[in-house]
């Protein structure tokens, strides 16, 4: 996987202080979108174990208290982008306890595979919809455009 930008503290995307992770590659391309770099699934720099550890110690830094971890692009959703995005999640879940996870896909709900629906499973926000020019509104929270849907999926506490 590659990725455009990492910030490890982040107010804009997501509720709170997080760490924020912008994965490369999408197929939407969606008219008006802010982020046409991240299209390319090669765009960017190569994802590695240690900026995987980095987002690890950065969401348990208590010095600069991170609610969670948000995931945007290009799509964290795209085939190139699933094994790594899912394998980043699980250590989320397992080491960063009481993280919540954020995620932004151009992919709705209904038209998920059975690996990106596993990744989605897991979240605790999920943004999902192409971006459309035509619904755009800036007052909106969370998201570009009027279609896009937000999901909140409650989780219990016995869920990590």
């Amino acid at each position: 996987m590659f990725y455009s930008a990492y910030h490890s503290i982040d107010v804009v995307n997501g509720e709170g202080t997080r760490c924020t992770l912008f994965v490369s590659g999408c197929n939407h391309a969606c008219k008006g979108c802010y982020n046409q770099s991240t299209w390319r699934v090669d765009a960017g720099y190569q994802f590695t174990q240690q900026l995987e550890d980095k987002i690890i110690a950065d969401l348990n830094d208590t010095r600069i208290r991170r609610r969670g971890l948000s995931l945007s692009g290009g799509d964290p959703l795209h085939p190139a982008n699933v094994s790594a995005v899912l394998q980043l999640i699980h250590r989320v879940k397992k080491e960063c306890i009481g993280k919540d996870i954020w995620l932004w896909t151009g992919y709705q709900m209904d038209e998920l595979s059975v690996e990106q629906a596993a990744i989605v499973a897991l979240v605790d926000v999920l943004i999902d919809g192409k971006f459309e020019q035509a619904l755009a509104d800036p007052s909106l929270k969370w998201r570009g455009s009027a279609n896009q849907i937000i999901h909140t999926f409650p989780k219990s506490s016995a869920s990590h």
